[in-house]
């Protein structure tokens, strides 16, 4: 969970913060039109600062891709549950909802780590989601051509790049087109946690609910998707609990909405904003797949990821004692000068581009190259179908007050 996802209520300040509020600096209407100089302010400042809550902020390249593979930082739900208990305020009532969750692979250690991935590995292979390619071609042209019905002018987030993941993930775990309005009123809770803790854990229990009916319909009648797959896989593992086989399908439907739908409009925005790219992009289609991998760097969709210092260590000359809690600022990373040249510009055809915008190590977004796929279908195929595609509103775009998610509240566009 993102523990900053809180903050929506944050006080509004424009201009320079002291050094002692790097960190606070973040949360202010500036940061959240444009994060980037503030990274590349604590890069130079403070690269491993720690904030007057007493929680670290990792910003270098470097430090924050050995962090991701260090298990001295542990993504456990339950040393998460007692970090935001003891931070108290805000952070408190978040460890409600780590507890909630259950053991989701994403929210454990190995070796339970390494066994429920494996799980997901054997059902969610690169053939099933290259598989999916035509499919995802179909509903893009399907939300496009609502959208072109509609009239002149979409928002583009609202047409194409929020349904999207949705329905692509209805198909891949088999869930009936009927149940997809109430599965969008559950996510759309998840996404509210700031505003009403209580809703959003209503939410997850009911969403648990159904899942729970679905893998029983599986079990009993087998079909060809992703949660008949992992049942099957459980009747070969006998370590496997129900809750776990349970709360993998839950992770593994839920995860990838969010940062699918920040992918398509953020990397829809950067393009829009810088013509010649867009125009290299139209006159060379097969740029898609490299223009996915720039546009995540150039605006990172999960701008931060948590963890919890499970045993101290040093990093950038700072330690981090045990129960500390650790942001991993992947955003940051992205432009750093010491990994990428000339960080601030967008190349479609950037040389070794390795951003970490989907993490690294043990716990690398297992839906990250879905999401790739969906982003490349879905930009490549706009580029191609609306040529005069442009912004109307320059002005009026803004962006949800979550430091850990970067995700447009709209994107008004004309064709």
């Amino acid at each position: 969970m993102n523990p900053t996802a809180t903050t929506e209520g944050a006080r509004d300040t424009a201009g320079p913060a002291r050094p002692e509020d790097l960190a606070e600096a973040l949360l202010t209407q500036e940061a959240r039109r444009d994060p980037y100089p503030f990274y590349a302010r604590m890069r130079r400042e403070d690269p491993v600062h720690r904030s007057a809550q007493g929680i670290w902020y990792l910003t270098r390249y470097t430090d924050v891709e050995a962090a991701l593979g260090d298990l001295r930082l542990s993504n456990d739900r339950d040393r998460m549950t007692r970090t935001y208990t003891a931070l108290g305020g805000d952070l408190k009532a978040l460890s409600r909802l780590t507890d909630r969750l259950g053991r989701v692979m994403s929210n454990t250690d190995p070796p339970d780590h390494a066994r429920l991935r494996k799980l997901a590995n054997r059902a969610f292979t690169a053939r099933r989601v290259e598989s999916l390619r035509d499919r995802v071609q179909g509903i893009v042209d399907g939300l496009i051509d609502e959208a072109v019905a509609a009239g002149p002018t979409m928002d583009l987030v609202e047409a194409v790049a929020s349904p999207l993941p949705m329905a692509v993930v209805c198909e891949l775990f088999g869930i009936p087109d009927e149940d997809l309005p109430q599965v969008k009123t559950w996510f759309r809770r998840f996404g509210r946690l700031s505003e009403d803790i209580d809703a959003s854990e209503a939410a997850i229990e009911q969403y648990e609910e159904y899942l729970a009916r679905l893998v029983r319909r599986r079990r009993a009648d087998p079909g060809d998707d992703l949660i008949s797959a992992l049942v099957a896989t459980q009747a070969k593992d006998d370590r496997l609990t129900d809750s776990e086989l349970l709360s993998t399908c839950f992770v593994l439907i839920t995860a990838g909405d969010e940062t699918t739908t920040h992918l398509v409009g953020n990397g829809m925005l950067a393009l829009l904003r810088h013509p010649a790219q867009l125009a290299r992009l139209r006159a060379d289609p097969a740029l898609a797949r490299p223009a996915v991998e720039e546009l995540a760097r150039y605006d990172t969709p999960t701008q931060a990821i948590v963890r919890v210092v499970a045993e101290d260590l040093t990093i950038g000359g700072r330690t981090l004692r045990e129960g500390e809690l650790a942001y991993l600022f992947l955003a940051a990373t992205n432009r750093d000068p010491e990994r990428f040249h000339d960080p601030d510009r967008l190349d479609l055809t950037r040389p070794g581009n390795r951003p970490l915008s989907f993490g690294n190590g043990p716990h690398f977004c297992l839906g990250g190259p879905l999401a790739k796929l969906q982003a490349e279908v879905a930009v490549g195929t706009l580029v191609r179908r609306l040529p005069h595609l442009r912004l109307t509103d320059e002005a009026a775009l803004d962006w949800r007050p979550n430091p850990l998610q970067r995700r447009l509240t709209a994107l008004p566009v004309t064709y």
